[in-house]
C-alpha cells in the first residue's frame, strides 16, 4: 500500500466511523449546508450594503431634483425597505428555503396584522397621502383637525404642530385627512377683515374715508390689492363696516393689531361714535298676593280719602 493510499484510508476512517455511529453523513451535510449558509450570509451582507448605498444615492438625486425634504426622506426609507426585503428573499433562496410557502405565510400573517392594526395602517395610508399630495409643508401655518399652528414635521403615523403659545400638538394623520385643512401659507398674501360699528347719526362717508386712510398709511398693508371698505350690516345700535386689507403672511398678526388700534384712536379723534349695546332694566317688586309694593307704600303714607279703596277679587 502506497503512502497516499494509506493517508486517504486514514482520513476516511473517522468519516466512516461517524456515519456508522449516527446513520448520517454529517461531514457531507456540513459541507453542503455550510456552503449554502455562507452564500446566504454573503448575499445578505452585500445586498444590505448595496441597498443602503442605493437609497442614499436616490436621496441625493431627489435633492438635486428639488423634491421636498419630507417626501424625499419617505421615498428613501420605502426604497430601502423594499430592497432589503428582496435581499432577504434572495438569501433565503440561496439557503434552500422555499420562498413560495414563505410568501404564503407572510401573506396570512400580514392579513392578521392588518386586521389587528387597522387604525395604525389608516394613519400610515393618510401619512402617505399627506406626503405625496402635500396639502401643507413643514413651516406652513395651518388649521388641521380643528387645531391651529405651524407644521413642525410630517411623519408616517403622526403630524406635529407648534401652537402660537409654543405647545406641541401631535395629530394622527387619519384625523387630518378626514377633516378640512386650512393652509394660510399657500398664497403669499392674507386678507384681514376688521369690522367697525359707527352710530346711525354718524357720516358713513367720513367713517369710510378714515378707515381707508388708516390702511393706506400703515406700511405693513399691501397696496395691491387695494384696501376696501364696505357696509355689511345694520345692527341694533350701529352701522357695521368692514375694512378689507391684505398683508404678507409673516406680517399679518402685527398688521392686524396695528390697524385695529389705529381704527379705535382715529374714530374717536374724528368725533365718530363706536356704539355699544345698552339695555334699560325695569324691576317690579310685589308682595305675596301679587300687589305692587309701590302701591302699598303709597297707600301707607296717604290719607284714607286720598286713594280709593280696592275691593279684593272674589
Amino acid at each position: 500500500m502506497t503512502p497516499a493510499t494509506t493517508a486517504k484510508t486514514a482520513a476516511a476512517a473517522p468519516r466512516e466511523l461517524i456515519k456508522e455511529l449516527n446513520g448520517v453523513d454529517w461531514l457531507q451535510l456540513a459541507e453542503t449546508w455550510g456552503l449554502k449558509l455562507l452564500a446566504a450570509v454573503v448575499i445578505f451582507l452585500v445586498g444590505r450594503w448595496l441597498a443602503r448605498r442605493l437609497s442614499v444615492g436616490l436621496d441625493r438625486v431627489m435633492g438635486r431634483a428639488g423634491v421636498d425634504v419630507t417626501l424625499g426622506g419617505f421615498l428613501r426609507n420605502i426604497a430601502y425597505a423594499v430592497m432589503l426585503v428582496l435581499v432577504l428573499m434572495t438569501a433565503l433562496t440561496a439557503l434552500g428555503v422555499p420562498t413560495t410557502s414563505m410568501f404564503a405565510i407572510l401573506g396570512a400573517a400580514g392579513l392578521a396584522v392588518g386586521l389587528a392594526l387597522k387604525d395604525s395602517l389608516s394613519n400610515i395610508a393618510s401619512g402617505v397621502m399627506l406626503i405625496v399630495l402635500r396639502p401643507f409643508r413643514t413651516g406652513d401655518h395651518v388649521v388641521a383637525a380643528g387645531q391651529e399652528g405651524t407644521v413642525l414635521e410630517i411623519r408616517v403615523f403622526q403630524t406635529r404642530l407648534r401652537a402660537f403659545d409654543h405647545r406641541v400638538i401631535i395629530l394622527p394623520n387619519s384625523e387630518i385627512t378626514t377633516a378640512p385643512i386650512i393652509n394660510f401659507s399657500t398664497l403669499p398674501l392674507r386678507c384681514m377683515d376688521v369690522t367697525v360699528g359707527v352710530g346711525y347719526d354718524d357720516d358713513l362717508q367720513k367713517a369710510r374715508d378714515v378707515l381707508l386712510r388708516i390702511a393706506e398709511q400703515e406700511p405693513l398693508i399691501e397696496t395691491d390689492p387695494a384696501p376696501a371698505v364696505r357696509v355689511v350690516n345694520l345692527g341694533e345700535s350701529s352701522v357695521d363696516l368692514v375694512l378689507q386689507a391684505f398683508a404678507k403672511n409673516a406680517n399679518y398678526l402685527d398688521a392686524r393689531s396695528r390697524v385695529i388700534e389705529a381704527v379705535r384712536n382715529q374714530l374717536i379723534e374724528q368725533g365718530l361714535n363706536i356704539p355699544y349695546p345698552q339695555r334699560d332694566l325695569h324691576v317690579y317688586h310685589s308682595d305675596a298676593n301679587g300687589r305692587p309694593i309701590a302701591d302699598l307704600l303709597l297707600r301707607g303714607i296717604a290719607d284714607d280719602g286720598d286713594l280709593p279703596a280696592k275691593t279684593p277679587a272674589s
